[in-house]
This record gives C-alpha cells, sequence and structure tokens, in this order.
C-alpha cells in the first residue's frame, strides 16, 4: 500500500470517529496489533488488512445513534461503497467488506479469512489487560451506565448473573471470557500476558466497593442512635 492510498483511508476514518472509547487511538492500536501479528503468519494480504484495520470501527457513530443498528455491519457497507466510489477493485473491497463484517465480538458471523481473523484478534486484544479496563470505564460513563448493581441484600453484585448493565456486568459477560478463543497464536499470547492485570483490577475493585456496603452505617441506626463511636 502506497502512502497516498493510505492517507486515503486514513482521512476517511477520522472523519467518522467521534467516539471517545473507539476512537482514532483505538483505530491505530489496532492496526499496530495487527501487523505484530501478521509478521507469524504466513500468506497475509497487507493492503487488505490495513484497509480493513483503519475501517473497521467507521459506523459506530450510526450505531450509537441507534443501538439497533450493528457497527460491524453498517461499516462494511460504508467502506465498500467508499472503496468502490474511489476505484478500488469489486474483489479488493469485498474483502475488506468481510473483515469489518466479522470483526465484532458479539457476532455470529465469524471470520473466515486470514485478514478478518487477525483483524478479529487485534480488535480483541485492545479489550485486554488494562487498555481494555481503561475503554470499557470510558465508554460505560459515556452512556451513563454505572460501575455495578447492589443486590437486594445489601451486597455488591460481582456481575456475573446480572441483566441491567453496568462495568461488573461487562466485565464478567466479555472482558473476563475474551482471553481464549483467538484464532491466531501471536494474539493468544499476547493476552495471556495481559490477563492478569485486568484480573486483578476486577477483584480489587470489587473488594473495596463491596466492603464499602458491607461497613455501612444504615439510616436506621443513625435515626435510633445506635450507632456506636469507635
Amino acid at each position: 500500500m502506497n502512502k497516498e492510498t493510505y492517507s486515503l483511508l486514513e482521512n476517511y476514518m477520522l472523519t467518522c470517529m467521534e467516539d471517545s472509547a473507539h476512537d482514532k487511538e483505538h483505530v491505530y492500536r489496532v492496526l499496530y496489533n495487527a501487523l505484530e501479528i501478521a509478521k507469524s503468519e504466513d500468506g497475509v494480504d497487507y493492503d487488505v488488512l490495513i484497509a480493513s484495520c483503519l475501517l473497521h470501527d467507521i459506523g459506530r457513530k450510526e450505531q450509537f445513534e441507534n443501538p439497533s443498528l450493528c457497527h460491524a455491519i453498517v461499516g462494511s457497507k460504508k467502506a465498500y461503497d467508499f472503496l468502490i466510489e474511489h476505484g478500488f477493485e469489486i474483489g479488493f473491497a469485498e474483502r475488506v467488506k468481510h473483515c469489518i463484517q466479522t470483526h465484532r465480538y458479539r457476532n455470529n458471523n465469524q471470520p473466515q479469512s486470514l485478514e478478518a481473523k487477525i483483524l478479529f484478534d487485534a480488535d480483541k486484544l485492545d479489550v485486554a489487560g488494562a487498555m481494555g479496563i481503561a475503554r470499557t470505564l470510558i465508554y460505560k460513563g459515556i452512556v451513563s451506565e454505572p460501575l455495578y448493581s447492589v443486590l437486594p441484600d445489601g451486597k455488591v453484585s460481582d456481575g456475573e448473573n446480572d441483566t441491567a448493565p453496568s462495568f461488573f456486568q461487562e466485565y464478567k459477560y466479555k472482558l473476563e471470557n475474551l482471553y481464549t478463543n483467538f484464532y491466531t497464536k501471536k494474539a493468544a499470547e499476547i493476552a495471556k500476558e495481559r490477563q492478569r492485570i485486568a484480573v486483578d483490577f476486577y477483584n480489587c475493585l470489587y473488594q473495596e466497593a463491596n466492603s464499602a456496603y458491607q461497613n455501612r452505617i444504615t439510616l436506621e441506626d443513625v435515626v435510633a442512635g445506635t450507632v456506636k463511636k469507635v
């Protein structure tokens, strides 16, 4: 891929990115992750891979405005139309479209091509470890979702069986389970290195939150005058 083509794709990507949890720096990290993974694979079409990485999240704005939409589907169509409009071959545009369609974690449409598998893994890696924790917290703040839910007994839920969205629910549903089922060996190795940091953070946050509720002074105690000074 020459510099002119890269700049064309990059500039289009930059016009589409508005979500601070899925911003241009996320796109660049996914691209860098993908290039690192690609070093360990044979037969990678780097033009398809780079284009797919740069354009993989261009449908985020539409999904954010209408949650019923899938950014992977919207983005794949936007990418295809853009590539065709700018003179790329149909076969190339189709391959990029497939990569983008299948990169989403919450998606039954699995990647088939090598480039699609690398994009999937590279995007998944950016939800792993400390970066994944940070990005998830940012996103939860954007959509005004809490850190955790409180159970009827007054304890903090660990998120395991929650239906209401929260950071803990997202951790149990997605973050805790994404360290397996990578398509490439290199991505699996990188993810394993990052896993401990995410686990430690979740455990510490849960313990701190739960201990605060365990030691809470209820309003009834204050009103009844039964609170004892230490």
